[in-house]
């Protein structure tokens, strides 16, 4: 099988694809996506953390100069994700101050408690979509009562999630490209007016902490407040979700792996980093080559856009024993899905919180769920993730 990320059987498995890349070299131009691939586990763990490569380019020089069209203005690219030091260092100071490990250990009891709620609905049930009814539930409400979205307005968090996510997959179509605009507008504006708001009446929430954090009198920008909680919400949200619902298919596929894990409990923290390995939602992290660059005798050209196969590098065997076998006690693990460098995720910590709880609650609660109709994967390639797991409860 080719690379072919908008091929449905590719994205449903694109493993056979990936083993294909490695094996024939590490660096590959593929024309349908302009993208030079990269798949091999050393590779990108060093090209994310070599700033010839980077993000963005606009430090460095404009649109034109790098031989790109211009774009519409993202106001939720203002996060760091999409800034290079010194921005980027100077953001990541400032946010790390706010969203802090002990943050994120007080939500525990909070993210417990939701996760129990959302079980004793299924216990019920009998059928229920676990994407649906758990996965989503729970990032939403976790992340909203983590920002200080008031209760009536959660519900829109989800479908902004959706569509701003939209602009970061490979030659979105036109009508993706517009619903990601409104949504990053809808989204923008809704926090710059909370952001507002927390200034005059503070309360105990992330919005807040943004608003009053500043280090030698520097402070962030709305813009960058904004664009901040739109990478929380992005990143977050849809990793988590995803995680969920892809590893519980990856287990219900190794019935020997749940059984271990139902039998042994204590196995669950190990057993979330290898879902976040075996199923990595995110597939694909893009960088732009600053300068040419010579990758293994492959002269990469200024302006060219690489593709880092996070889901490939995952499996590779150079670096796992038996990468396409499940194992949820994999010791060591040192998989690629957070990232490397300076851009790793700032908020693996409160993933892998909200993915043990949601994981451990499931397999004590209810110890006989199971697969009730094979799932679809969505119809996108770097975020991927299922539509929807109906299970038996």
């Amino acid at each position: 099988m080719e690379f072919a990320p908008w091929d449905p059987a590719f994205v449903a498995d694109p493993f056979p694809a990936y083993a294909a890349l490695r094996e024939r070299g590490p660096v590959h131009y593929d024309e349908a996506t302009d993208h030079w691939l990269v798949p091999r586990y050393a590779d990108v763990n060093a090209l994310l953390r070599d700033r010839r490569f980077a993000r963005s380019y606009l430090h460095v020089a404009s649109h034109a100069e790098m031989g790109r069209p211009e774009e519409p203005e993202w106001l939720v690219r203002n996060g760091m994700l999409d800034r290079e030091p010194p921005d980027h260092t100077r953001l990541r100071k400032l946010v790390s101050k706010a969203f802090t490990p002990p943050m994120v250990e007080r939500l525990r009891p909070r993210v417990q408690a939701v996760m129990d709620g959302l079980v004793d609905e299924l216990a019920g049930a009998g059928t229920a979509d676990l994407v649906g009814a758990v996965a989503e539930p729970l990032s939403v409400t976790v992340i909203a009562e983590l920002l200080g979205v008031p209760g009536p307005d959660r519900h829109l968090l989800r479908p902004w999630s959706a569509g701003i996510c939209g602009m970061y997959e490979l030659n979105p179509t036109g009508a993706a490209a517009r619903r990601a605009v409104q949504a990053s507008v809808e989204f923008s504006d809704y926090l710059a007016e909370l952001s507002r708001e927390r200034r005059a009446r503070p309360t105990d929430d992330l919005v807040t902490a943004l608003t009053r954090v500043a280090d030698e009198g520097d402070r962030l920008t709305e813009g960058e407040l904004v664009g901040t909680c739109a990478l929380l919400l992005n990143a977050g949200h849809e990793a988590t979700v995803n995680v969920t619902g892809n590893g519980w298919w990856a287990l219900f596929r190794n019935p020997d792996q749940l059984a271990r894990l139902r039998g042994d409990p204590t196995l669950v923290p190990l057993a979330v980093e290898e879902l976040i390995r075996y199923d990595t939602p995110l597939q694909m992290f893009e960088r732009w080559v600053l300068e040419d660059a010579d990758l293994h005798g492959v002269t990469v050209p200024r302006g060219a856009e690489l593709g880092l196969l996070f889901g490939s590098a995952n499996r590779d065997p150079a670096v796992f024993a038996r990468p396409d076998a499940l194992d949820v006690a994999r010791q060591p693990n040192p998989h690629l899905s957070f990232g490397a460098g300076t851009h790793y995720c700032l908020g693996a910590p409160l993933a892998r919180l909200e993915l043990e709880v949601a994981f451990a609650t499931l397999l004590r609660r209810l110890p006989r769920m199971a697969l009730a109709a094979e799932p679809a994967w969505r119809p996108a390639y770097i975020i991927r993730g299922l539509e929807k797991l109906e299970v038996t409860c």
